[in-house]
């Protein structure tokens, strides 16, 4: 059982609603990320997506691809985001932490290499954009192998015959992205994404985790009851970009999570 299956279970068992944050590694620089990231547990996140840094990040749109640009030009480059995640677990050792990113740079460093040093740095499940269900063979099932949740995306476009080929070699969770499009476009709407989720949820016993689209903590109430929890980012990092301080950013983030709490 990874971190990622143990919180889903625990809140499970507490009748609770999960709430996922996304951040980009090394966003404004290295110590400021790091402060922020070992915040979030106690602004009631209960998994943490970590941003790779990329320069093409093809499904983010204009808020999260200039995080990923700060992060870049301060110097951030895959080995840093793990020694990010490194230091984070020398003070935390269950809070989920999941990479999330594009192939290029895993490729780069080598399947094999990449799953050592993740799982060693604490990261515990993937998501990769921009590797499909035909790609199973080329990370999704070696991470599996290694101990590491590889968790899919499904969205709007993803229909009935298509969806138990994105489901059979996920796990952890599954992310529904609720819009179509980029992230930050456009907000999400519980009266579309309720049948969406019960669908997948016909479809797999995973917790089914709504992202794209939620920016307020009414919004993430909103979202959060009709699916297992809600995944904010774009909302989150815009407080960064603005050159908010660490403990306003914190702020934001619980009054987020106490929405998804709420549901």
């Amino acid at each position: 059982m990874t971190r990622i299956d143990a919180k889903f279970a625990e809140l499970n068992a507490q009748g609770k609603k999960a709430f996922v944050s996304y951040v980009m590694a090394g966003d404004p620089d290295f110590d400021t990320s790091l402060e922020l990231v070992k915040g979030l547990p106690g602004a009631g996140v209960d998994v943490i997506e970590l941003g790779l840094p990329f320069t093409d990040p093809m499904a983010d749109g204009p808020t999260i691809q200039l995080a990923g640009q700060r992060a870049l030009e301060a110097g951030m480059t895959l080995d840093r985001t793990l020694e990010l995640a490194t230091e984070f677990r020398k003070e935390d050792n269950t809070t989920p932490i999941v990479l999330m990113g594009y192939y290029n740079p895993i490729y780069s460093r080598g399947v094999e290499t990449f799953l050592s040093q993740a799982k060693a740095a604490g990261i515990d499940g993937l998501i990769v954009v921009d590797l499909p269900p035909e790609e199973d063979d080329e990370l999704c099932i070696p991470a599996q192998q290694a101990g590491l949740n590889f968790i899919r995306l499904a969205t709007p476009t993803t229909d009935d015959n298509r969806l138990p080929r994105v489901l059979q070699n996920t796990s952890g969770f599954v992310y529904y992205v609720s819009i179509t499009g980029i992230t930050g476009a456009a907000e999400a709407e519980a009266t579309d994404v309720g049948p969406e989720v019960a669908r997948i949820k016909a479809a797999t016993d995973l917790p089914v985790i709504v992202g794209f689209g939620i920016n307020t903590p009414a919004k993430s109430q909103a979202i959060a009851s009709v699916a297992d929890g809600a995944v904010v980012g774009s909302a989150i990092v815009s407080q960064i970009g603005a050159g908010k301080p660490v403990g306003e950013v914190l702020e934001f983030v619980k009054s987020l999570s106490d929405g998804a709490h709420a549901a």
